[in-house]
């Protein structure tokens, strides 16, 4: 058996990198950094996460291939782009997913349901095209190893929309109005960070879950009319 063989979750980092994001697109870069800090400041938590940085705007930018942050000098920095196309999102994490799962499995892990957290300023440029797309990746009939999505709304960000994206409604949030997005994004970088460090505990014990922060200053988005 490999070294920390056991329960292992895959979480996914999904950003937006549109245009839009381009004032605050280093908050979130520095956001990120201090997590790695952190994971690198809890060793037995850090072994019982993989994890991956995807960037999305009209495609979807692997900036991180899933991976144990312990190995890790320095994460990857994000880059704007273009447009907010979620289609290109839940595409890409079809693919993704099952393979990621696979490989870990055939390295001896038991593999806990990947967790996606989804950060996003704005709307979706493609409609309602993404949602036949989600639906799929969410469908355990289609996608066994389909992920729990937790969905973050900063910006122009609609809360129904953040409430389409999660896989259910209290994986769904929005920042309050009154909050900047700079600090918005402190604030979710935060809730991740201790996001993974619970969950990652919890998965070194009996009973193994995930476990999801809700940012300061955030609020639920079925709150929100």
């Amino acid at each position: 058996m490999p070294e920390n063989s056991g329960n292992l979750l895959p979480i996914y980092v999904v950003a937006d990198e549109s245009a839009s994001m381009d004032e605050h697109i280093d908050d979130l870069n520095d956001g990120l950094a201090r997590l790695h800090e952190a994971l690198l400041a809890e060793p037995m938590a850090a072994a019982k996460v993989r994890f991956s940085i995807l960037g999305f705007s009209d495609d979807v930018q692997v900036r991180l291939q899933l991976a144990d942050l312990r190995r890790e000098t320095a994460l990857p920095r994000l880059t704007c782009r273009n447009m907010t196309v979620y289609a290109r999102v839940f595409e890409d994490l079809r693919a993704r997913i099952p393979d990621d799962v696979s490989a870990l499995k055939g390295q001896g892990y038991r593999v806990h349901r990947p967790a996606v957290f989804v950060l996003t300023d704005g709307q979706p440029t493609d409609g309602d095209a993404w949602l036949a797309q989600r639906d799929q990746l969410v469908d355990r009939q289609v996608t066994p190893a389909a992920p729990n999505i937790i969905a973050f709304g900063i910006g122009n960000a609609q809360p129904a929309t953040i409430l389409r994206v999660a896989t259910q409604q209290d994986y769904a949030f929005v920042a309050m109005s009154e909050v900047d997005i700079s600090a918005a994004i402190a604030k979710f970088c935060s809730a991740l960070t201790k996001s993974i460090v619970h969950s990652g505990r919890t998965l070194g014990s009996a009973q193994p879950s995930l476990v999801v922060e809700r940012p300061q200053n955030f609020t639920m988005a079925i709150d929100v009319v």
